[in-house]
C-alpha cells in the first residue's frame, strides 16, 4: 500500500541534509531507503521535486515524501537446503555456506540465496527493498560463510536496517591471515571507496568513501619451521562496508588465506608440511567465516545473539595448523 509522510521543518532543524531530516523523523525508514526513494523522485521540497538526498533545508520548508507500494519480485525458485539457525514469526537467521551469493545480479539470476529463500517460502519475505533482494537486510560475500538475518515483513526490514546503521548490531568474523598484525589487537578507521583501477575491489582511501572501522584482535599465530607464519585473527565489525575485512586486512599488510581478490589465492611456500600444503591448495575460498550475529528482536525487543562453528574446510587447516605446532 502506497504511504505518503508529509513534514514541516523546526528551526533546530535548520540547515540539516534532506535524508538526515527525513530520518530524524521517521527513525523506522533507514538513511539508506530514504536516500533510494529521493533519488528515484519520490520526495518534493515545497511541491518541487528533489533528487538530491544531500540538499540542505530551512526551517519552515515543507517536504513530501511518496513511499510506493513495494513491487512484487518475480524470482525463479531455487531448490537449494537452508540451513536455518532460528525462525519466527518476523525474522530468519541463516548460516550460508561460502560458493553461493545473497542476491541476483549480473552472471546470476538464479542460484542465490534469495532465490532458496522463494522455493522455502516466497510469500514470507519483506517486500521494501529491491524487487531482487526480497527479505535481504545485509549481505556478505559469496566465499564468505555464516550467519545473515532476513526479514519476513517489512517492519521487521526497517526495524532491523535502522540497527544497522545506528551500528548497533553485533557482527564478528574469524579469519587466517598470513603473517602477524602490528599491533597484535587494535583498530583500522579509514574510508573505503571503489577501487579507480577495478571497479570489482574496494581500496582504502584517505578522504573519498564511506568511514570503516574494524575492531581486530590476534587470537593466535602458527609459526615454526613446518608451517609458514599465519595468524587466526577475530574481526569486530562497527561499519558494514563492502570487503571491508578483506580490503583492511590487506590495508594492514596482511591478506586473508584463500582471497583470491584482494591477493592471489596461493603463493609458493617452502619446506612445510605437505598435508598442510595439500589443504591450502584445496582451499577454494576465503578464510572468513561471519562467527556471531546479535541484534535486538524488532517485536519482542529481546536481545539475541547467535553463533556458528567453522565450517570444516576451515577447521581442517586450523586442527592441522595447531597440531603441527606442537
Amino acid at each position: 500500500m502506497e504511504k505518503n509522510i508529509n513534514l514541516i521543518v523546526e528551526t533546530d532543524e535548520n540547515n540539516l541534509r534532506l535524508d538526515v531530516f527525513v530520518n530524524k523523523r521517521e527513525e523506522l525508514i533507514s538513511r539508506t531507503r530514504i536516500k533510494n526513494l529521493i533519488l528515484k523522485e519520490k520526495l518534493k521540497l515545497n511541491n518541487v521535486i528533489v533528487n538530491s538526498p544531500s540538499k540542505k533545508i530551512s526551517t519552515g520548508d515543507k517536504i513530501d515524501l511518496q513511499i510506493p507500494e513495494p513491487k512484487e519480485a518475480s524470482l525463479k525458485p531455487y531448490d537449494f537446503k537452508l540451513e536455518i539457525v532460528y525462525e519466527d514469526e518476523d525474522l530468519l537467521v541463516i548460516d550460508k555456506p561460502a560458493g553461493i551469493i545473497m542476491h541476483p545480479g549480473a552472471g546470476n539470476y538464479d542460484e542465490t540465496i534469495v532465490n532458496a529463500l522463494m522455493h522455502y517460502n516466497k510469500d514470507s519475505l519483506s517486500t521494501i527493498g529491491d524487487e531482487l533482494r526480497p527479505g535481504i537486510v545485509h549481505r556478505i560475500d559469496k566465499d564468505t560463510s555464516g550467519l545473515i538475518v532476513i526479514a519476513k515483513n517489512n517492519v521487521t526490514h526497517e526495524n532491523l536496517s535502522h540497527q544497522f546503521s545506528e551500528h548497533t548490531i553485533t557482527r564478528v568474523y574469524q579469519l587466517l591471515i598470513w603473517g602477524k598484525l602490528r599491533p597484535s589487537s587494535g583498530k583500522i578507521d579509514t574510508f573505503i571507496t571503489r577501487s579507480s583501477k577495478n571497479r570489482q575491489m574496494m581500496e582504502v582511501s584517505s578522504s573519498k568513501g564511506k568511514r570503516a572501522i574494524t575492531n581486530y584482535k590476534t587470537i593466535e599465530i602458527f609459526e615454526n619451521d613446518k608451517t609458514p607464519t599465519l595468524s587466526l585473527v577475530e574481526c569486530r565489525l562497527e561499519t558494514g562496508r563492502t570487503h571491508q575485512i578483506r580490503v583492511h586486512m590487506t590495508h594492514m599488510g596482511n591478506s586473508i588465506m584463500g582471497d583470491g581478490k584482494y591477493k592471489k589465492k596461493y603463493k609458493k611456500l617452502k619446506n612445510i608440511d605437505t598435508s598442510l600444503e595439500n589443504l591450502i591448495y584445496k582451499l577454494d575460498r576465503q578464510f572468513l567465516h561471519a562467527q556471531t550475529l546479535g541484534f535486538i528482536h524488532p517485536k519482542t525487543n529481546d536481545e539475541m545473539t547467535f553463533t556458528s562453528i567453522l565450517p570444516q574446510e576451515l577447521e581442517n587447516i586450523l586442527v592441522l595448523l595447531r597440531n603441527t605446532d606442537k
